[in-house]
């Protein structure tokens, strides 16, 4: 099972993830305060259907998207609109939101469930649309568009991915260890919207007992239907999870450059989206509660929690009792991840993990000029050429890298690991692609 891997760059970082992994998924208890970004999904942010001081319930519509990409919002808790207003945000570094403060009288809401294969296809996809699912991997791109390719698109496979390659994140690898039957579940609707048979889970094989409870579930439901939901082990690389290197590990199909995974037949869909969409078709919940990584060792108790969309971080970091010798805030992974300057930022729909990192985990040493030396070039998965980008850039020529590939950069941070003169190549990647717009 060790060949299944991408073939082209790559790289090995420290993991980290012992701190998480072992620890089960665990509740968060609501907090007295939700904040809900108008804007935690790819497209046009959301437009709010409420007013302040209205009273709203667990899982009402709050806000939506009419005429353009985007996904529906919902609130997290039962309560009153307290304002909309400008918020914090992890990566636009603030946008519109609403605040809700929750009646701690109120009850959980609950859900029943039902048969999804007493279900038409259209209408699982519309309870996915209505569900306001997104990307959960990081990316948010609204779900129902990514199952709904365009009819010239010959889909013949699924893919879950659940490499999980991020270092120190371990959200997808709890969910298949704890809810196998569900991830399951969730690929066979999803097989049932696309209207095909194959599904397989790419699973790195640090996560020996991931695979092993994926295969005792896939077994478990394997004669209820002619679906086939496989489960395959991949070499431990980054960046495995990365789109067109999964599709080319499980299937040795290659995108073409500026191509997407409907050209090759394959559609694919992280694990936490999988589980959301389970949750969405057959017990008709809404997205609005997520399980995220809190890690780092900063943070007095790291943990795998379930909590409520819209949770500002000062809230979860009380919950786990503080944080000692932080230096930096990261939401995301450390290699793909945004630093963050407050803790007054909320768990959006696409927040996979928030590390706590302190001074022994974070190198803040200045970089230095580029040397030459290519293995900036050796590490990228895409086969191509960030010291040029960089020392564009800093000529202030940015706008000419596109030669260079700049836009089939993924911002996997290889480069900027490998690189012995401690150069920030990835941005310097996200300077010049906006350099290049703005030249139109």
């Amino acid at each position: 099972m060790a060949g299944f891997t991408f073939p082209r760059g790559g790289i090995h970082p420290e993991e980290h993830k012992e701190i998480t992994e072992h620890l089960a998924i665990e509740e968060m208890p609501p907090p007295a305060q939700v904040v809900l970004p108008l804007s935690m999904h790819f497209g046009a942010p959301a437009k709010p259907v409420v007013k302040k001081k209205q009273e709203v319930q667990e899982g009402d519509v709050i806000a939506t998207v009419e005429k353009a990409l985007g996904a529906t919002i919902h609130s997290s808790v039962t309560g009153v609109v307290k304002t909309i207003e400008s918020r914090p945000h992890p990566t636009m570094v603030k946008c519109d939101a609403i605040v809700i403060d929750r009646n701690p009288d109120a009850p959980p809401r609950e859900y029943q469930s039902e048969d999804w294969r007493k279900i038409s296809r259209e209408k699982l996809l519309a309870a996915v649309k209505n569900a306001g699912i997104v990307g959960l991997g990081g990316a948010g791109f609204p779900t129902h568009v990514k199952l709904s390719p365009p009819p010239t698109a010959k889909i013949d496979t699924l893919i879950l991915n659940g490499a999980e390659c991020e270092p120190y994140l371990t959200t997808d690898h709890r969910i298949m260890l704890e809810h196998p039957e569900k991830v399951i579940e969730g690929a066979k609707v999803i097989l049932k919207i696309l209207g095909i048979k194959n599904a397989v889970i790419g699973v790195e094989l640090n996560k020996a007992d991931a695979i092993n409870a994926l295969n005792k579930a896939a077994k478990e439901a394997s004669g209820s239907d002619d679906m086939n939901v496989a489960v395959q082990g991949m070499e431990v690389k980054y960046p495995q999870g990365s789109e067109k290197q999964l599709i080319y590990s499980l299937t040795q199909r290659a995108v073409p450059g500026g191509g997407l995974p409907f050209d090759v037949g394959v559609i694919v869909q992280n694990i936490s989206t999988t589980l959301a969409v389970f949750e969405a078709t057959v017990m008709n919940k809404p997205l609005y509660e997520k399980v995220v990584t809190f890690s780092g060792r900063a943070l007095n108790k790291p943990a795998n929690l379930r909590v409520k969309v819209g949770t500002v971080l000062s809230d979860v970091v009380d919950f786990l009792g503080g944080t000692r010798d932080l230096l930096k805030i990261v939401s995301g992974g450390p290699m793909m991840g945004f630093a963050m300057s407050t803790l007054d930022v909320p768990v959006t729909k696409t927040t996979s993990g928030v590390l706590f990192l302190n001074s022994k985990e974070t190198d803040s040493d200045l970089h230095g000029p580029c040397i030459h030396c290519g293995w900036c070039m050796e590490a990228c998965p895409m086969g191509l050429s960030p010291k040029e980008v960089g020392i564009f850039v800093e000529a202030g020529r940015g706008h000419l890298t596109e030669r260079f590939g700049v836009f089939d950069c993924f911002e996997c941070g290889c480069c900027a690991y490998v690189c012995p003169a401690k150069r920030p190549l990835v941005q310097f990647a996200r300077l010049a692609k906006i350099q290049i717009k703005k030249h139109g």
